[in-house]
């Protein structure tokens, strides 16, 4: 999007609409009444580098060690719960179990 190649109605299809209507992953992937809710909310006026310190993958490493991104998230939604937020993981709720359309 930052190089217009893609507009950000592109990225929300590929990675949201596309993917749950590939998977047929049960109510997920559009933002409509009766679906869960996961949502990554974004600051475009930030750069985010990913370093050792921030990474929160239970691995602790991410082959995107030492990339710096043209924008940050500043929020994370998973199934309608605020997951994750100025860089803190809310553990109070979890999100909900992924089911299949299949």
């Amino acid at each position: 999007m930052h190089e217009g190649v893609f507009s950000m109605e592109t990225i929300v299809e590929k990675t949201s609409h596309a993917l749950a209507e590939c998977f047929q992953i049960n109510k997920r992937g559009y933002l409509r009444e009766g679906y869960f809710a996961d949502i990554a909310i974004i600051n475009p006026d930030a750069d985010y580098l990913v370093e050792k310190s921030n990474i929160l993958y239970k691995c602790g490493w991410s082959p995107f060690e030492g990339q710096k991104f043209k924008y940050a998230v500043d929020s994370t939604f998973v199934s309608g719960h605020l997951a994750w937020h100025a860089g803190k993981l809310n553990k109070k709720e979890m999100g909900k179990r992924v089911t299949f359309n299949r």
